[in-house]
């Protein structure tokens, strides 16, 4: 974890970016399972920075429908990336919590502006996110954020690593191909292990230029399977063990590169006695060093 000892918590109630309703009360099923004192139990200072406004979904126009509410997902993505680049320019670890995944596209913005170039990307998804409003076949955002990120310069697509995956649309397999991101799917992590995948894929992300920057972590729930993480709005059979996503995180934390980490798609609405939340508070310790032994 880079030696940072005060770790940020920004939350972005977001849920303008999908289509099904809930994840906006992501952030506060998390707090619920105790976040804050769990990461303080590790010996680390916690700050809660609060939530970023987002407007409801009702009060605001639709707009185009290949892209719904990209303009005021915009606007909210603008102030994530001032609060995460707060975070980063005076030594914090900042932890994002959504909210649907279109929020990566501030926090992406606001590393990039702390660490004055773009960051390597592990995404943990089911879902690629790499459509552009003239790919999607939902105009929902949080099918874009890797694929719009590319195309505003946020990340460099040669040190993206997608994990996970099991429901890719059509155009996105061509996509993927022509930007160069590595992708593992389901299938990749049966075959290869998730200890193979993970250490390539820090590997992979890391700039020769500037070995020791830190790499960014984006956690979509529905990377896990459904029967662990009930409560999420896109969910597919098949994902992640609960010990496979713990041992991703745990290989990110013992590479002590890990600067900055978001846990998205967490909707109590579908969940079962909020799991879902308690997992990802979890999965966060574990990327923070909590181990076993």
């Amino acid at each position: 974890m880079l030696g940072a000892k005060r770790i940020e918590i920004i939350g972005v109630p977001m849920d303008l970016g999908a289509s099904r309703r809930g994840v906006d009360m992501g952030p506060s099923a998390v707090r619920y399972a105790s976040l804050g004192d769990r990461i303080r139990s590790l010996g680390l200072i916690v700050v809660d920075r609060g939530n970023v406004p987002v407007p409801v979904r009702e009060s605001v126009e639709q707009a185009a429908a290949n892209a719904r509410f990209l303009s005021v997902i915009d606007g909210v993505c603008d102030q994530i990336a001032e609060e995460v680049y707060a975070v980063l320019r005076h030594g914090g670890f900042p932890i994002v919590i959504g909210g649907d995944h279109s929020i990566a596209l501030g926090t992406l913005q606001g590393i990039k502006r702390a660490r004055r170039r773009t960051p390597g990307v592990i995404w943990i998804d089911a879902h690629a996110d790499i459509n552009t409003p003239a790919t999607s076949p939902s105009g929902n955002v949080h099918g874009m954020p890797v694929g719009l990120a590319i195309e505003r310069g946020a990340i460099d697509p040669a040190r993206v690593v997608l994990i996970g995956l099991r429901d890719v649309d059509p155009p996105e397999k061509t996509l993927i191909r022509q930007a160069g991101v590595r992708a593992y799917s389901m299938t990749d992590v049966d075959r290869q292990g998730i200890e193979r995948i993970v250490t390539d894929a820090i590997e992979h992300v890391r700039d020769p230029r500037f070995p020791d920057d830190p790499i960014h972590v984006t956690f979509d729930m529905d990377a896990v399977d459904p029967s662990e993480a009930p409560g999420t709005g896109t969910p597919v059979r098949g994902g992640l063990s609960y010990r496979e996503s713990h041992l991703a995180m745990e290989l990110l934390a013992a590479s002590e590169r890990l600067g900055s980490l978001e846990v998205t798609e967490i909707n109590p609405i579908l969940d079962i006695e909020n799991r879902t939340a308690k997992l990802a508070v979890e999965l966060i310790l574990s990327a923070l060093g909590k181990t076993i032994l």
